[in-house]
């Protein structure tokens, strides 16, 4: 390992945009690099290439953060498209997405870890999720709004399907899997048992076995189980569970056969009301609470970006969290691959500065240190760069050792903030400065009259302003609104001098503060 001297970072003079899909890969990259070089182009600016939900034209919808988009190409190809980025001296700006992930793909397995395992999973602090919500029904609950009609007219359209592969159980909707609570196992294995009695010995080994991995899932620890002793335990005998089930399913076909007959019954007869029962109180024993996709505005219990249901933001002010989903991208710039960052969203996270500091931190040290992993802070080298970057802070604050830009959207007036260690923006600012010099302004208040007397009313600007931010709470975002007139109220009833104002009141207090807000967000 060697120690790499410090050197100023690469700074852009000319950067061209690649969108990345399965419609232009890494090989159509690296054809076009000559030519993006013979117009003056000092760096790519590439879109997000990490592994995204199947078909994603963007890139923002990311289901893993450790793996290339296999639709993009493979390692070999990235490798090809960033030698020729070399030979010809150029750099890449890598699109990074710290504040949301896709949770729609059975791709995403730190999603699915937490519909099997609710909030004892080991990532259900990845996500931002209300596990005690308003609404009583959802405690340790997630809300699923995927469906397109309501639950119980599309559980009995049969679309929601209980299926039984290798040793598995879980709930198909169309393109959608979700994970079966292993302990609910047992309403399915147990159902006509004496059915299976009649058609094998009574001292069958396989029927005693079936026996044994009831009993097995009886004793599984809870999903709301917070004692990490428990935790492992639970973790590790759902595994077992699941392999000697497989076994036996594979040694017996009689008891294959049974428990495929049973999951027929559970999905229901088409026309036949009560057929859907024993689904739906499987259903109900789930994790998740499937619902239409409008219940969503209402009673959603986990941070969206913005109101996209399948994009669940992640906790990344949690240093677990950061460390999991940078590995690749400290990776490729340790590798001298990446030279720069354009962070989306970043007023969506909990602390924005707080993230670019860290970020900072993270890419001075994988400049300088050639490891074969990701290291941890307990490394002498590591601490010895670390402290070298401190007293480099401390003598020159303002100092930004790698080329990183923000997304960042501004009311007329707003700066970025001062402790964003950063170069700046995306360039919203000077787009619209830019294509303002194309709007002739002159004529700006005739066409003002015009719309005016069209819509028969004169509109004052702020006044419209004001009344969409209400609309948007009021039709797309009330749950979220809710939710913090919950927490609100929460904090008036300790209080004597408080305890008076009703949740109705708090509630709408919080729409009119929302709706004044004189910036796109605070930073308190």
């Amino acid at each position: 390992m060697t120690m790499k001297m410090f050197s100023d970072p690469r700074i852009p003079i000319s950067t061209y945009r690649l969108q990345f899909n399965h419609l232009f890969t890494f090989s159509d990259a690296r054809k076009i690099i000559q030519y993006l070089y013979d117009m003056g182009i000092s760096d790519i600016y590439a879109s997000p290439y990490f592994r995204a939900r199947v078909g994603s034209l963007h890139g923002y919808d990311i289901v893993d953060h450790h793996t290339l988009n296999p639709e993009i190409g493979t390692e070999e190809e990235y490798h090809e498209m960033i030698h020729e980025l070399w030979k010809h001296g150029m750099g890449q700006i890598l699109d990074i997405v710290p504040n949301h992930m896709c949770i729609t793909s059975k791709d995403n397995l730190w999603w699915m870890d937490v519909l099997e395992n609710g909030p004892s999973s080991v990532y259900a602090e990845y996500f931002d999720i209300d596990w005690e919500p308003v609404k009583i029904e959802l405690k340790n609950k997630v809300l699923i709004p995927v469906l397109d009609d309501q639950y119980g007219n599309v559980l009995e359209r049969q679309e929601l399907q209980l299926v039984f592969e290798n040793g598995d159980f879980f709930l198909s909707y169309y393109q959608h899997k979700y994970p079966i609570r292993p302990k609910t196992y047992i309403d399915i294995l147990q159902y006509r048992g004496y059915e299976l009695k009649n058609r094998l010995p009574p001292e069958d080994p396989h029927l005693n076995e079936l026996l044994s991995i009831i009993t097995a899932l009886n004793h599984l620890p809870l999903p709301t189980e917070k004692d990490p002793g428990k935790i492992t335990e639970r973790y590790r005998e759902k595994e077992i569970i699941k392999k000697r089930l497989r076994s036996l399913c594979h040694e017996n076909p009689k008891i294959e056969d049974f428990i495929n007959e049973n999951v027929t019954i559970f999905n229901g007869i088409k026309g036949t009301h009560e057929s859907f029962n024993l689904l739906d109180n499987l259903l109900n024993q789930q994790i998740y609470r499937l619902s239409q996709w409008s219940v969503a505005t209402e009673e959603i219990n986990y941070r969206r970006f913005f109101d996209i249901n399948d994009l669940a933001a992640i906790r990344m002010e949690n240093p677990l969290v950061f460390r999991e989903t940078h590995k690749l991208v400290f990776k490729l710039i340790r590798e001298g691959k990446v030279t720069g960052l354009r962070v989306d969203h970043p007023d969506g996270l909990y602390n924005p500065s707080e993230y670019f500091q860290r970020l900072q931190k993270n890419c001075f040290l994988y400049q300088r240190f050639d490891l074969p992993g990701y290291g941890t802070e307990s490394s002498d080298k590591e601490a010895e760069i670390l402290k070298q970057y401190h007293e480099l802070l401390s003598t020159e604050p303002q100092i930004k050792a790698f080329y990183i830009i923000g997304e960042k959207i501004f009311i007329k007036g707003e700066k970025m903030p001062e402790d964003w260690p950063i170069f700046g923006t995306t360039g919203y600012v000077f787009l619209n400065s830019l294509n303002g010099i194309f709007v002739e302004t002159t004529y700006a208040k005739i066409f003002d009259d015009i719309y005016s007397r069209f819509i028969k009313s004169k509109l004052n600007f702020q006044n419209v302003v004001y009344e969409k931010k209400k609309l948007i709470m009021e039709v797309i975002m009330s749950g979220e609104v809710n939710t913090l007139g919950h927490y609100l109220n929460q904090l008036s009833e300790k209080n004597r001098n408080t305890r008076d104002f009703t949740l109705n009141s708090l509630t709408n207090a919080i729409k009119e503060v929302i709706a004044f807000f004189p910036v796109y967000r605070t930073y308190i």
